[in-house]
């Protein structure tokens, strides 16, 4: 008898079970309803802009001219003019990296070759008897006399420049060998690279 009453509550617990899930069922029938719906839809079109730094000789010295038979006290200028392409956004940044190709004395000795840059607000002229380069306009420091070599260093003057409305900066860039520099010096050549890098402005709205 036990068995039996055993074997009749497990049947039962079944079907119970088996009720509950029937009525779940049911339930979930029952949450489904109509509904009313609008939907709009537009588009913008998204472009990216370009940031965008040209250099040009100029004065017809520049730096595509080489520098020769150098002796202490003598100086090289040279001429370049970077643009802001008419396409470009504003720049947020402007540095200039310089390297030299040959380790001698130009390049690391304490009388070696010094660096200094100035801008124009015109284009720089050669004078008519020397090789130095005029300037008819306002002449303002962009790099005080140092060491050739720089590493990224900022020329927030010739930024200024680029962002202006004429998005031009004349750089007279000038080379020159101290009078301190004795016979070790004699003879030796090297090559002075010169690289402008412009960032982007800051982001903004647009």
């Amino acid at each position: 008898m036990r068995s039996n009453k055993s074997g009749r509550k497990n049947s039962v617990k079944l079907l119970a079970s088996a009720a509950l899930v029937v009525a779940a069922a049911g339930v979930a029938g029952l949450g489904t309803y109509g509904s009313f719906t609008s939907s709009t839809a537009a588009s913008t079109n998204v472009g990216s802009g370009t940031v965008k730094l040209d250099m040009s000789n100029q004065a017809t010295r520049g730096l595509d001219v080489a520098v020769t038979n150098m002796v202490p006290a003598d100086t090289a200028q040279r001429a370049v003019q970077l643009t802001r392409s008419a396409t470009s956004e504003a720049f947020g940044a402007l540095t200039l990296k310089t390297t030299m190709t040959t380790d001698n004395l130009l390049k690391t000795g304490a009388d070696g070759l010094k660096l200094q840059i100035d801008a124009c607000s015109s284009p720089w002229t050669k004078a008519a008897t020397t090789n130095d380069l005029t300037c008819t306009g306002t002449t303002t420091s962009v790099l005080a006399a140092g060491s050739a070599l720089q590493t990224n260093v900022a020329l927030p003057q010739a930024l200024t420049d680029l962002n202006g409305a004429a998005k031009v900066s004349n750089l007279r860039i000038q080379l020159s060998l101290p009078l301190a520099a004795d016979n070790t010096y004699q003879t030796l050549s090297n090559a002075v690279n010169f690289e402008f890098t412009a960032t982007q402005r800051a982001g903004e709205a647009r």
